[in-house]
């Protein structure tokens, strides 16, 4: 059977609030997919791939007209160009560095054993390196994608929902209240924090515990990311911005 799905791709970085977006998305009657599958996408066939590997655990909603993915990690390659001729929608975006390489630390920190990304230096390694590919995504895909702040997931969800849903030509508009799949909150899947739980997007943020992370480590990623959104702007077919 011909796959008569778009995709929507969140190509982002940890931390972002992605696993919120998936599940706001997700939660809507018209798209189909919440969580990470950690899959590569460069070729066709890739898609096939995504669907089938959906539909082993979940079921397409009757009339939806998306299937959505996240990708994270430089190990999950996205080659826009060679999908074939399908309906994309690329999703950039990022989030400063002070939160993100806090709740890296944090997050990592409270697993068991050992993980590079449990100390500031691996958190903001992986931070640089991930924005650093994210930026030469631009170059080699200019006008192709949008960007917005991740922050707005915070800040003024009613403008990034509004916005996200006029993008995607949804019939009735995202919400800031969300389901609880199957793979909410399981390791390996997103978010796995007692927080993405809640079934709504929470306004607070948390604090970051002083010393958390040193000064010349965070002004290191405060650069990065300063350059890298620049150029993500710069590059997008359409921006929606936190300031």
């Amino acid at each position: 059977m011909p796959d008569r799905y778009g995709r929507i791709f969140l190509v982002s970085h940890m931390r972002a609030f992605t696993t919120l977006a998936g599940h706001v998305l997700g939660s809507h009657p018209e798209i189909n997919g919440y969580y990470e599958m950690h899959l590569r996408y460069e070729d066709a066939a890739s898609l096939d791939r995504q669907r089938e590997c959906f539909c082993r655990h979940h079921t397409l909603k009757a009339g939806s007209r998306y299937l959505f993915d996240k990708i994270l990690h430089d190990d999950y390659p996205l080659e826009p160009a060679r999908l074939g001729p399908v309906e994309l929608k690329l999703l950039l975006s990022l989030r400063p560095p002070a939160p993100t390489l806090a709740s890296i630390v944090q997050l990592f920190a409270a697993k068991s054993g050992e993980h590079p990304y449990a100390e500031p230096a691996g958190a903001a390694a992986y931070y640089r390196a991930r924005l650093a590919t994210l930026a030469r995504f631009a170059e080699r895909f200019p006008g192709r994608y949008v960007y917005f702040d991740a922050e707005l997931w915070q800040r003024a969800p009613e403008t990034l929902l509004a916005w996200l849903g006029g993008l995607l030509g949804l019939a009735t508009p995202l919400s800031s209240e969300y389901q609880l799949f199957p793979l909410t909150g399981k390791p390996g899947a997103g978010d796995s924090s007692a927080r993405i739980s809640s079934g709504r997007i929470e306004r607070t943020a948390r604090r970051i515990p002083e010393g958390l992370l040193p000064a010349d480590l965070l002004a290191e990623a405060e650069e990065t990311y300063a350059s890298c959104r620049a150029r993500l702007i710069r590059r997008a077919a359409r921006v929606c911005l936190a300031d």
